[in-house]
């Protein structure tokens, strides 16, 4: 059922928020509702199996919607829609259409469909996305720390961490991706990593994996695991999840390098934080990398302009970002956490400043936040 977000501004434009299945995309999409400041309802989609045919070839449409699972899709249609991804892309051009070309649209991440459909497309560097006037490349996932939820956790963990000497360090693991594989010896090897550190600074370990991390790699990383530490093997739904409060807690950290959201977070707390990174499973060659001519490079970047191609996700230039800035490394911070929040937020309130809402008294209401179960 669709959540609504209310305001008092009857001039504040509609929004919608097109939620899929990755946690990560309705994280990122739910901050950025949120600090526009503007009321915004949140439609979960979930889709069928046309959703593998490549928006490019689908245009604006909502065949790969599964209607009986999604939240309906009606008017008064928005002045705004904010969507991530590829599979969202052809129904928010569809959303668009029917509007008579009145909504905005707002895509973070990628599309994989030609760009000049979108107004706004917020991305970050492992997505190799064409500079383009309506592009807008950031440094870091618009993941917003949640400081009333970081305390809370704070309070209830402190005194079970009390006896561990400090600093602490918190281990934040990830796991298997499309772009990396954590096997048992890629954990071991960050547990000595982890366990270097620890000596080196005569502190304690604070370790976490996650969703992603797989049996035998938590495994292997228990068992190379010396010292004082703290071990928390992730469950779902636990409410007690340590996660927020090692945030909150942790002296610095140590992040593995297959996602962006675990760097995001430890870099915004503004401490020391060191990345693991290892092999990925495959990188990219040819005009992906700059390695032929310079049409070659044309030629790619046209691909991905209208497209044409879904390229390998570089993290190596992520992570070279976050160096760059200082962000990352033994010695980090040594640069200010980039405001990516506030630029996109800028962009999107000067895109819309033209757009006038024709239906803004017509709000729902309700008391919770409709993105309570997509933070961080």
């Amino acid at each position: 059922m669709a959540d609504v977000r209310v305001s008092d501004d009857a001039s504040a434009p509609r929004v919608w928020v097109l939620l899929g299945e990755g946690a990560g995309g309705n994280a990122q999409m739910c901050a950025l509702a949120e600090a526009l400041g503007w009321p915004f309802e949140t439609l979960q989609l979930r889709y069928n199996r046309l959703n593998h045919v490549p928006s490019a070839l689908l245009g604006p449409s909502v065949r790969t919607v599964d209607r009986e699972r999604s939240d309906p899709l009606t008017p008064p249609w928005p002045d705004l829609v904010i969507a991530a991804s590829r599979r969202s892309a052809p129904v928010a051009r569809w959303i668009k259409a029917q509007s008579g070309g009145h909504t905005r649209l707002v895509h973070l991440l990628h599309a994989q469909a030609p760009l000049h459909h979108f107004d706004l497309i917020v991305t970050l560097p492992q997505f190799r996305l064409p500079d383009a006037p309506n592009v807008l490349h950031n440094t870091l996932p618009l993941n917003v720390l949640d400081q009333a939820r970081l305390e809370r956790a704070a309070q209830r963990w402190r005194p079970r961490l009390a006896d561990l000497p400090r600093p602490w360090i918190a281990v934040l693991v990830g796991g298997d991706s499309s772009s990396y594989r954590l096997d048992p010896a890629t954990a071991r090897k960050l547990a000595q990593q982890a366990v270097d550190v620890a000596e080196r600074h005569s502190g304690s370990l604070l370790v976490t994996t996650s969703k992603r991390t797989r049996a035998d790699a938590a495994q292997a990383l228990w068992q190379a695991i010396r010292g004082p530490s703290y071990r928390y093997a992730w469950q779902a739904d636990d409410a007690d999840n340590p996660y927020p409060a090692f945030l909150a807690l942790a002296d610095r950290f140590i992040v593995t390098a297959d996602s962006a959201s675990l760097p995001a977070e430890a870099c915004a707390t503004g401490r020391p934080v060191e990345l693991f990174d290892w092999q990925p499973r495959a990188q990219p060659t040819g005009w992906a990398r700059g390695a032929q001519t310079a049409l070659a490079q044309r030629i790619g970047r046209g691909l991905i302009y209208w497209g044409a191609v879904k390229p390998r996700r570089d993290f190596a230039a992520f992570h070279r970002g976050l160096v760059e800035r200082g962000l990352v490394g033994s010695d980090s911070p040594r640069g200010r956490v980039p405001d990516d929040m506030g630029r996109t937020v800028a962009r999107i309130r000067a895109l819309m400043q033209t757009a006038v809402s024709p239906s803004a008294g017509d709000r729902r209401s309700r008391n919770d936040s409709p993105c309570s179960n997509h933070s961080s």
